[in-house]
């Protein structure tokens, strides 16, 4: 089950790593109030870049060797998404965002769920587009699973961090059901 911690102020440190998973690169960043960022890329240079834009005010720091129980918790969770990944999650965006961030986290690995029945289940049934906003602006890949949202015809749209692993994601979590 993921613990969701709502925060909007400014971090001041966050502590990251950068691993290998089959997809390519993982970067896993946490603040003293939990995991803030999951980036999936090929470049580490690019996605601590990437960190560093979407927390300008942080000072990033390596997370050193116990940090690396996150990062393999993490990488382990990509591979074989055979349960749910327990992470405190420190969340960063609107109200409007978070209500959409916390709604994919209630969807089950191996399911999925199209971007209006996520703003029907917010209470928000005309704001679809605004729903594919904010699952594009996620920033904590796999915890927050945006890559289980798709059409409503079915179809794989989107992912902040390609398509082709979307579909490899969807694909490991049916086989691990």
């Amino acid at each position: 089950m993921t613990t969701v911690i709502k925060h909007a102020g400014d971090v001041t440190t966050l502590r990251y790593a950068v691993g290998e998973c089959s997809l390519g690169l993982v970067l896993v960043a946490s603040s003293d109030k939990g995991v803030c960022a999951i980036l999936l890329g090929d470049d580490a240079r690019e996605l601590v870049r990437e960190l560093q834009q979407r927390f300008p005010c942080s000072a990033l720091v390596n997370g050193g060797p116990g940090f690396g129980v996150v990062l393999d918790k993490v990488v382990g969770f990509i591979e074989a998404p055979d349960g749910e990944l327990e992470l405190l999650l420190d969340f960063h965006g609107t109200t409007f965002q978070q209500r959409v961030w916390q709604a994919l986290t209630r969807i089950p690995v191996g399911s999925t769920a199209s971007y209006t029945d996520i703003a029907r289940r917010i209470g928000a049934p005309k704001s679809v587009r605004a729903v594919a906003q904010a699952c594009g602006a996620n920033a904590i890949a796999v915890a927050v699973p945006c890559h289980r949202v798709i059409r409503s015809d079915g179809a794989l749209s989107g992912y902040r961090w390609g398509v082709e692993r979307k579909q490899a994601l969807l694909a490991r979590e049916r086989a691990h059901v």
